[in-house]
């Protein structure tokens, strides 16, 4: 990455990338509920990979409002 982004622009890829992330959290959970019962082996890939989105979501989280989600948790 080459370009010079000034803090606003970084602040909205940030928050792009977080949307990004949390709708592919739910597409894995959806994946894994529907596969479940048909695709044991599909069904835990896409566990595996929702676990993956939500821990890049946390930390964008964490980026954007520090301290926010130790409260909830």
């Amino acid at each position: 990455m080459t370009d010079v982004v000034d803090s606003d622009e970084l602040l909205r890829r940030i928050q792009r990338s977080r949307t990004c992330a949390r709708e592919e959290l739910l597409a894995c959970r959806a994946r894994s509920a529907d596969l479940s019962q048909t695709d044991p082996d599909g069904a835990r890939d896409a566990h595996v990979r929702g676990l993956a989105y939500e821990a890049v979501v946390r930390v964008l989280d964490e980026i954007l409002t520090p301290g926010r989600s130790a409260d909830a948790d």
